[in-house]
């Protein structure tokens, strides 16, 4: 009796521990977050951790390289493959009547911007953890097939095939510097030249130099803007208490320091000292590049430009496309002392 009863005990112990270790493999199972998959490295790269806040991001497939984008007006994400997502923001970011070689050279660009923060493990303004990016532009706007299908209606076709083009001739290629992904910035339209990246961003990059851009003033409907504000509003967005008028002029507003790129680098207002990007994105303006006069008590601003100015200028891309630049001459124009190499040895395999 003793020894049946012992046996029926240990019979007892081995399937409870049985249940346990099956319960340890199934919350390792269930719950990736506690993993951090290391994926092999490629061409010649270190090792990479594609991973945020202990979540396990899958973005090696069958299909390559993966791109999950967050849609905020949907509030879900689309995972892609990468040159289904350089299309959806080729559409989005660059109009689809530019010139060929000007879409090519906004998708090389957009390809290097989305390695790069792959390889960087750049998961920054992201208002979740499982997608890479947003479909805004606090990375780059991303428009997918379906909306492109409701936007262009019964010129889905026509042009899908152009955008489709310009993705597929410049398959696989990135923008590179030293060997490495560059940060790929671009702008609407320059004030007739670009920024260099350490007066706008406090960062100095040896490719984002500052280039003459004639060929926005020429072509882009949105060199020139003017925007109104009255004397109140100005002093509240701006955090002052008083800004001394006569007529037209102002005694205490007063440009201090020109940047390379021709915009305002420092300005007073009010007895406080501005950069023009802090003057710009406080009141709103389209570019850093500004002048302004009063009526009565009201101020009006004339901006030249659009955007912050750093990097590829997209009207002066088309412009140089009409010119009969190519896709390659535009890049190396616009990001100097790059090169052009292909993504694919960058990407870790799967």
């Amino acid at each position: 009796m003793k020894l049946k009863k012992k046996r029926v005990i240990n019979h007892r112990v081995i399937l409870w521990m049985a249940v346990c270790l099956s319960s340890m493999l199934c919350v390792t199972i269930i719950v990736p977050g506690l993993l951090v998959k290391k994926i092999p490295d490629g061409g010649g790269q270190p090792p990479i951790q594609i991973a945020k806040d202990g979540l396990l991001k899958e973005t090696i497939t069958e299909q390559g390289l993966m791109i999950p984008v967050y849609l905020t007006k949907k509030a879900t994400i689309e995972t892609v493959p990468l040159e289904q997502y350089v299309k959806g923001v080729l559409a989005a970011e660059m109009p689809v009547e530019f010139e060929l070689e000007a879409l090519k050279a906004q998708a090389m660009a957009a390809r290097t911007y989305v390695v790069r923060r792959v390889l960087e493990k750049d998961y920054s303004n992201m208002p979740v953890n499982d997608a890479l990016v947003t479909d805004t532009t606090a990375h780059q706007a991303y428009i997918t097939d379906q909306e492109l299908r409701d936007r262009w209606d019964k010129h889905y076709e026509t042009n899908m095939a152009k955008i489709d083009r310009a993705v597929n001739e410049t398959k696989d290629l990135i923008l590179t510097y030293e060997h490495k992904p560059i940060n790929a910035t671009f702008f609407s339209t320059s004030n007739g030249y670009t920024e260099n990246s350490e007066d706008y961003w406090p960062f100095k990059s040896p490719y984002l130099r500052s280039v003459p851009s004639p060929w926005d003033i020429k072509l882009s409907s949105r060199y020139q803007e003017t925007v109104d504000f009255s004397y109140k509003s100005m002093l509240q967005k701006l955090g002052v208490t008083s800004i001394a008028t006569t007529g037209t002029s102002t005694k205490n507003m007063k440009v201090l320091a020109w940047s390379a790129g021709h915009r305002i680098k420092a300005i007073t207002i009010g007895g406080k000292i501005f950069s023009g990007r802090e003057v710009r994105e406080k009141l709103g303006l389209a570019s850093s590049q500004f002048t302004w006069t009063w009526s009565g008590s009201k101020i009006t601003f004339t901006t030249y430009g659009y955007g912050h100015g750093v990097g590829l200028s997209q009207w002066g891309a088309n412009g140089m496309a009409k010119e009969g630049k190519t896709a390659e001459q535009i890049v190396t124009y616009y990001y100097t002392g790059i090169s052009i190499e292909k993504a694919t040895p960058f990407i870790p395999k799967s």
